[in-house]
């Protein structure tokens, strides 16, 4: 198994399903902050859902359709970032994430991002990456907006999330500008 480093303690692992009742534990931990916008606490919601849905990852995984990721925060697993699709056909890739109040404001969630769309980019040939995110969720658009992502527009109330109608914002970055703006090796 690999794991890279994101500085704090922190590290970027793979998120197995032999690391479910982990991530049950993480998400009861940050459940009623992570659900706000979130729908995975919907769908995790004890070690049977919690196994099915890391399991579907794998398969994703295996399919070369979509990847997740959890982070570890001093030995502990505090959120994660994924890749909901992969389209490699097309070049295309949904990047998200998620992150329990204790791990908030140390830029785990970006640095992790960094990682996986430096990967996408590079290692997979996917030429866009985009983040669909609720135009309520300040911190996840920041985030879009640290990684250098470009806001395409607004799906106004597209997405039905708990019996409320959400406007979902779509952000991206392209292949290109995302190489033009990694800082140079040894800088």
């Amino acid at each position: 198994m690999f794991a890279v480093p994101l500085g704090d303690d922190a590290e970027l692992r793979p998120l197995e399903p032999w690391r479910a009742g982990e991530f049950l534990a993480h998400l009861d931990r940050g459940r009623e902050y992570i659900g706000r916008y979130v729908g995975l606490t919907d769908v995790v919601t004890d070690l049977a859902s919690s196994r099915a849905f890391l399991r579907s990852y794998a398969e994703k995984t295996a399919a070369d359709t979509g990847r997740i990721y959890g982070i570890w925060l001093g030995g502990h697993l505090v959120g994660g970032v994924l890749f909901r699709t992969m389209d490699l056909v097309n070049g295309a890739a949904e990047a998200g994430c998620w992150l329990e109040p204790a791990a908030v404001g140390r830029g785990l969630v970006t640095r992790a991002c960094r990682v996986i769309i430096d990967w996408a980019v590079e290692e997979r040939s996917i030429h866009r990456i985009e983040w669909r995110v609720s135009s309520a969720n300040a911190a996840s658009i920041a985030v879009a907006r640290r990684l250098g992502m470009s806001r395409d527009g607004v799906l106004r109330e597209s997405y039905l999330y708990r019996g409320q109608r959400q406007d979902i914002e779509v952000w991206s970055v392209l292949a290109p500008q995302w190489r033009a703006a990694r800082p140079a090796p040894n800088s």
